[in-house]
């Protein structure tokens, strides 16, 4: 072990008066005397994680410090000084360290992966690089507002290498996003070194690909509290007044293991002790003591009514009840609160024939007009109204502010409405074809559809999703992957199949300020219209719709399934059938379906999916489970082979369910 005896580090006052000074070291004291509490806990058994900041304090107190109270922070599990600089009561972050119901997360996700609106903080996921478009969506709605706030988000030197780096980058230099990047470089990735992770010497260096100038890519030394706390205050209230993303490097060093388990046998031998000196607490201690702006009774009292504090919170932490599991609470915790039933506006009595893509575009319209904070992001959505035409004239309408072209980064755009959310924005990500969604699937299914669930904070985003088959696109423009998303709890799921439902259901999902898909049939834009009200309406979620009644059969379908099911009945007029037209997927309407089914006692699932795993396997369940008794066959499964979608029409007519309809329907039929 290094004994100083004197700073290494060379710190100057940089204007700062005494107290100021002072209040630097107790609050860059406080995370490392709560760091050297937390591992005597870890080996006591009584917390089940410890990712350490020792060594890397000065970065998170500086930080939170120099950042103004309301301005937002989003930090990573090696940032405890931020929280505790934002004032977060002790007890409850002990708490939030036990799993207790107290804490953050009421136990449902552990450390630092927790937000708190009322310290503006934002807390990550263990994916590491999804807070970075969510930082710029904190920034474009402070932009937006005129507010004249900053925002800081932070990454590591691994985290840096991942997609959502370059794509937030991206984003908040094409549109001048007043955000910080912060970039721990402590030369390691768990246990990868720096030279396995990237080939430039330094990440300051990739600034200029992103049209950052040299000014705006600063680096300092992450150990020295002083600068850290002035270049962060200097670098926000710049980028207030002009906003702009700067890439701020901090130079450092992590001295303990990624995570405590995971240890530091791999670090070469010497470089430990080398760094030791370099301690950011003792060297800013040492260096007040020299200048004799404190003294060693200062230090005495101070470390010892810190560590009071973390005692008598820990002390209240541990005495907290333990969690009692409750089924009921976990289900009404997954959404915000929103009955769908209950709020509906009014349809109009006066109607006009509307194609599906007309009545899409006039729901968007009214959404637009009835929600000033409601911004639409998406490729090509501007000038050129979109790939379909949906959102052509909203430009000269509603403004290059809210009606935004992105670059092609669908993880960014996705956490950047996200970002909107949490700032009181609404959002709508349109994803050029429902494929390209899975350069974003991290963002919607481990950030919208948990947020509420892990934090109680609600993502009020709209992601379009234009679907399906029927327009020989192949396999990368023609997919059907909403039973993706079907299995992921905390989402909504829309899938209208004629205009008059598409319209109200799109102005519902914008009302609801939950997470919602929305997926649109391609095929369908153009080929069916329908009367639909004039002006603002909505439909509830999870009410289906008795298309046709009948006695011998019930068919079960949503989006084109609805028409290829009317166009068998058409064809077949001798069959008495329901069919039930789902319209959302989640929620799912079964008291609907479970009437019909006790009726017939003869069920088809048909959708334009994959057979195997798709949302007729759930349905099926269901009705077995809880119908049984009434069926007098199986229920049936009629969906699209378990291939790829091909190109070529033919291929892809072998491909679609209703190929096999007749003979499923035959089937159950003569059971």
């Amino acid at each position: 072990m290094t004994t100083l005896t004197k700073p290494v580090i060379k710190f100057k006052k940089s204007g700062l008066s005494n107290d100021e000074l002072v209040t630097l070291y107790k609050a860059i004291l406080k995370p490392r005397l709560i760091e050297e509490k937390m591992l005597s806990q870890l080996r006591l058994g009584k917390i089940s994680k410890w990712f350490s900041s020792y060594g890397q304090e000065a970065i998170s107190v500086g930080v939170a410090l120099g950042m103004q109270k309301d301005e937002f922070i989003l930090p990573m599990h090696r940032n405890l000084g931020i929280f505790t600089g934002r004032d977060l009561p002790l007890k409850r972050l002990f708490a939030q360290f036990q799993g207790k119901d107290e804490g953050f997360t009421k136990g449902r996700d552990r450390s630092f992966h927790f937000g708190t609106k009322e310290h503006h903080l934002v807390g990550m996921i263990s994916h590491l690089g999804p807070q970075l478009g969510i930082a710029d969506g904190i920034a474009l709605a402070n932009k937006l507002g005129g507010d004249k706030k900053a925002t800081i988000v932070f990454s590591g030197d691994g985290g840096a290498s991942e997609g959502d780096f370059h794509e937030a980058l991206n984003v908040a230099s094409v549109w001048d996003l007043p955000v910080i990047f912060g970039i721990e470089n402590n030369s390691w990735g768990l246990s990868t070194p720096s030279r396995e992770q990237f080939k430039c010497k330094q990440f300051i260096d990739k600034a200029i690909g992103y049209g950052i100038p040299s000014e705006d890519a600063v680096q300092i030394d992450g150990n020295n509290i002083i600068e850290v706390y002035t270049t962060v205050k200097r670098l926000a209230e710049s980028i207030r007044n002009k906003p702009r993303p700067i890439i701020l490097e901090f130079m450092t060093f992590r001295m303990r293991g990624h995570e405590e388990a995971s240890g530091t046998k791999y670090y070469p031998e010497g470089l430990i002790e080398s760094w030791e000196s370099k301690d950011p607490v003792t060297n800013f201690e040492l260096w007040l003591l020299s200048e004799r702006i404190i003294t060693q009774d200062d230090v005495l009292n101070w470390r010892n009514d810190i560590k009071q504090e973390i005692n008598d919170s820990l002390k209240e932490a541990y005495d907290l009840p333990n969690i009692i599991p409750s089924t009921e609470r976990e289900h009404n915790d997954l959404f915000k609160s929103f009955d769908d039933k209950s709020f509906v506006a009014p349809a109009s009595a006066e109607t006009s024939k509307l194609r599906l893509i007309d009545a899409v575009s006039d729901g968007l319209k009214e959404s637009m007009r009835k929600h000033s904070k409601l911004v639409l992001m998406g490729q090509d959505i501007a000038k050129y109204g979109g790939v379909f035409k949906v959102t052509e004239g909203f430009l000269e309408e509603f403004g290059e502010a809210r009606v935004r072209n992105t670059p092609l980064c669908e993880s960014a755009i996705i956490g950047t409405g996200l970002g909107l959310s949490i700032k009181g924005y609404k959002a709508m990500v349109e994803m050029q074809f429902a494929d390209f969604v899975t350069c974003g699937f991290n963002q919607i299914v481990n950030n919208l559809a948990k947020l509420h669930y892990r934090w109680e904070e609600n993502a009020d985003v709209v992601v379009r999703m234009p679907t399906g088959a029927g327009v020989a696109a192949g396999p990368f423009h023609s997919q059907s992957n909403e039973a993706w998303f079907f299995h992921t709890p905390g989402l909504k799921i829309a899938y209208p199949a004629f205009p008059h439902d598409a319209k109200g259901l799109l102005c519902q999902a914008f009302e609801d300020p939950n997470p919602v898909l929305f997926f649109e049939h391609k095929a369908l834009y153009r080929s069916i219209e329908s009367d639909v009200p004039k002006g603002y309406y909505t439909l509830p979620f999870g009410v289906a719709n008795l298309l046709r009644e009948g006695s011998d059969l019930t068919i079960i379908s949503y989006g084109y399934g609805v028409h290829w099911g009317l166009d068998y009945l058409n064809q077949h007029p001798e069959l008495s059938a329901d069919l039930i037209d789902l319209r959302t997927l989640a929620p799912l309407d079964m008291e609907t379906i479970y009437q019909s089914v006790k009726k017939t006692g003869r069920v088809v699932v048909l959708h334009e999916d994959s057979t195997t795993g798709g949302i007729g396997g759930e349905i099926s369940a269901r009705i077995t489970e809880n119908c049984f008794s009434h069926l007098d066959a199986p229920v049936m499964r009629c969906g699209s082979l378990d291939t790829p979608i091909p190109f070529n029409a033919e291929l892809e007519k072998n491909f679609l369910a209703n190929n096999r309809l007749h003979s499923i329907v035959e089937k159950v039929l003569q059971f």
